[in-house]
């Protein structure tokens, strides 16, 4: 049995009249940029997470470095991250003229740690960009709070966590602003790039608005940039937002079904939910001593997995030049070599989660030493 990683065409099977549909009309209308369904998206979205405003834009990238600028950082200011992410978030605060500052992570959510983002904030923290990582919400009170003592900006990377909740309220609701992905493979994708800014701000929304056209249409009150959302895309993202609630409960009983049957097998440690979050799953990341042969060994069976990330940021040689250590990053350093995405997204089949855990408790029985990464993990963080 083949089992992807993540099975588009599928998705695109169960609502392919309303698609085609979606982009018929904005061929018959020529809306390829900015119109209705630009328009439609935008306050549709801002009112399903319950803000003020939604402006979007070209990528998810782009919303950060947007969001970034309508923030008015400057040269050297130090910005903290987490240290466990995509490099799109980290790269931004680069390009907008700030310095990046890493954050280890919780031991057991992968999002930001709040203690080391106090230990990290200097006379030069202007901000904070916590990120949902995986589809969990970070601990948006203790980083809120922090935010509040020292005088702080958030920014939210809401990007792969579409509909996630921390105590009730949908991610992207804390901060000065958020950023979505839209991204193909996201819970929430468009068909090809696209991203937006959420804020409650309306002064910030103009500028970003602004900022992302060209520095205003007709009368450019400043250089901008071009990043806008082209109408196919938020046709589709229209087409799709109904559903989303249904497939949210998908991957979710996904999750469920690999956590009953993989909590016992092997060293595996199947990912854990914190109090007061509403997990999305946008990835359903395990962690194992045994990764790369565990991988292996599911290629060969037909099951894809991914590496997400195969290296904490702070380790790559864009960022050599900050001198980071292993043992300024305990916990992300730990994880990086032992974490391992299963397939997860709404159209797997009960026999392709079984066909998943049934290889995976295959490889541990044909190995022969299985080590505990239970009781590791735990050694681990108390030493560090």
């Amino acid at each position: 049995m083949r089992v992807p990683i993540v099975d588009l065409y599928a998705q695109y099977l169960t609502i392919k009249q309303e698609i085609d549909r979606a982009i018929a009309e904005v061929i018959a209308e020529s809306a390829y940029i900015g119109g209705r369904h630009v328009n439609a998206f935008e306050q549709t979205w801002a009112s399903t997470l319950g803000v003020k405003r939604c402006i979007s834009c070209a990528n998810g990238t782009d919303a950060i470095y947007i969001a970034l600028r309508g923030l008015r950082i400057k040269h050297g200011d130090e910005v903290i991250t987490s240290a466990h992410s995509s490099i799109s978030t980290s790269e931004t605060i680069t390009q907008a003229g700030g310095r990046v500052v890493f954050c280890d992570t919780d031991a057991e959510t992968f999002t930001i740690d709040p203690d080391d983002i106090q230990r990290k904030i200097t006379p030069a923290t202007v901000g904070i960009i916590p990120v949902h990582l995986y589809g969990q919400a970070a601990n948006m009170d203790a980083i809120m709070a922090i935010a509040r003592r020292h005088n702080l900006w958030v920014i939210e990377d809401c990007g792969q966590a579409h509909l996630a909740r921390y105590k009730g309220r949908y991610v992207g609701t804390f901060g000065d602003a958020a950023t979505f992905s839209f991204y193909p493979d996201k819970n929430f994708g468009a068909y090809g790039d696209a991203g937006c800014v959420v804020t409650n701000d309306d002064r910030l929304a103009e500028w970003i608005t602004t900022f992302a056209r060209h520095g205003g249409k007709g009368d450019h009150i400043m250089e901008g940039i071009n990043s806008r959302m082209d109408g196919l895309q938020a046709a589709i993202l229209n087409a799709k937002l109904p559903h989303l609630p249904a497939w949210t409960e998908a991957r979710r009983y996904i999750a469920s079904r690999y956590d009953e049957h993989l909590h016992d097998i092997g060293d595996i440690i199947i990912p854990k939910v914190a109090p007061d979050r509403d997990h999305v799953y946008h990835l359903y990341v395990v962690r194992t001593e045994n990764r790369d042969a565990l991988r292996d060994y599911l290629t060969q069976a037909g099951v894809s997995t991914d590496l997400n990330y195969p290296k904490a940021l702070p380790f790559y040689s864009a960022y050599a030049h900050l001198g980071y250590v292993p043992s300024d990053f305990p916990l992300a350093c730990f994880n990086q070599s032992r974490t391992l995405s299963l397939p997860i997204y709404p159209e797997m089949t009960k026999e392709m989660i079984l066909h998943t855990v049934k290889c995976i408790g295959n490889f541990f029985q044909e190995s022969q030493e299985p080590d505990s990464i239970h009781v590791k993990v735990i050694q681990f963080a108390e030493r560090c």
